[in-house]
């Protein structure tokens, strides 16, 4: 469905930006809250997702171009540079760390039902699994014989199956052998499904938290796509669920979540567009540079993490996320 604004409200949240030191904060770069509400039902308002006085704190920076972000039960971020061939793990000490280099230029990550690592990497071409002793296997690098494009962004369902896109990102025209842009399923048994083959550069992807609809960012065509899934994993009844166009502000419809109540999250011109369930538009979470991914974190899911095109940054949420690999 294609996402129709009425008459809308601005209510206008002014934020502080600070450092990874509390004590330190960043002089006069103050970034601004936007919420659009469409309606008085309290359910759907940015209230209901956002106090006034929470803040977007910058946690690092400096990186080339980071992507990927996702939260382990253990305690930590992951998250990738993808130019620097680098996974770093942002521990809770507020350090960041290597965690993997080379990462095979990893883009995408998740996690598994046993919180395996999953990547979709560019220069290896491949959905990849970190076991727990460390050893990094491959789990899908072909369809039908033919390499891959670059696997980019990926999500597990309940019953273990990976569902990952594989735009063009990351290779060029003479590389690629499939000639279109697919999202896919892989099941536990290892099957690989094509499932989408018609949008312009599929990239994020996520399901609704009753997994009955799929959702997945068309980037260049600059809107989120929803899909019905069917019991036997695939998809039908492809739609327009929301429009994320700006063309005063950098970005595109990038990486994308979904909370306990359905509504969707994602990166885009200008920040974190957040909508509701019906595809209403809620408001918007700016973010001082071009924002490409976002991860829940912390025990409670309720603190968002987002990288920047070279920075991290995070924002306590009243409404917890969808929990990776469930």
């Amino acid at each position: 469905m294609t996402v129709k604004i009425a008459t809308i409200s601005f209510l206008l949240i002014v934020l502080s930006l600070a450092v990874s030191n509390p004590s330190q904060k960043l002089r006069g770069n103050l970034t601004n809250l936007t919420a659009q509400t469409e309606n008085q039902d309290k359910k759907n308002t940015m209230q209901r997702i956002l106090d006034d006085s929470a803040k977007l704190e910058k946690l690092a920076g400096n990186f080339q171009f980071i992507e990927g972000p996702i939260w382990h039960p253990d305690g930590f971020l992951l998250f990738s540079d993808i130019p620097a061939n680098i996974i770093y793990k942002f521990a809770s000490n507020q350090q960041v760390e290597v965690f993997r280099s080379p990462s095979g230029k990893a883009n995408g990550n998740t996690l598994d039902k046993e919180n395996r690592l999953l990547t979709g990497e560019h220069e290896n071409r491949r959905v990849s699994r970190t076991e727990k002793d460390g050893k990094v296997i491959t789990l899908a690098d072909r369809y039908e014989g033919k390499r891959l494009n670059s696997p980019n962004d990926l999500v597990v369902k309940s019953d273990g199956s990976i569902y990952f896109t594989d735009p063009s990102y990351g290779v060029s025209k003479d590389q690629e052998e499939l000639g279109f842009y697919g999202v896919y399923r892989l099941a536990p048994d290892g099957k690989l499904t094509l499932l989408v083959k018609d949008l312009v550069l599929p990239n994020g992807i996520a399901f609704s938290p009753d997994e009955q609809k799929l959702y997945v960012n068309n980037s260049e065509a600059g809107y989120i796509a929803v899909f019905d899934i069917k019991p036997d994993g695939t998809v039908t009844n492809q739609q327009r669920f929301a429009e994320l166009k700006d063309a005063s502000q950098g970005g595109v419809p990038d990486g994308l979540k979904v909370d306990v109540e359905g509504n969707v999250y994602s990166t885009g011109p200008g920040g974190v567009w957040i909508f509701s369930p019906d595809g209403k538009l809620l408001g918007k979470i700016s973010v001082p540079e071009t924002a490409t991914n976002l991860a829940w974190g912390e025990s409670d899911r309720k603190t968002l993490y987002i990288t920047g095109s070279t920075s991290l940054y995070r924002i306590r949420l009243k409404i917890a996320g969808v929990r990776a690999g469930k």
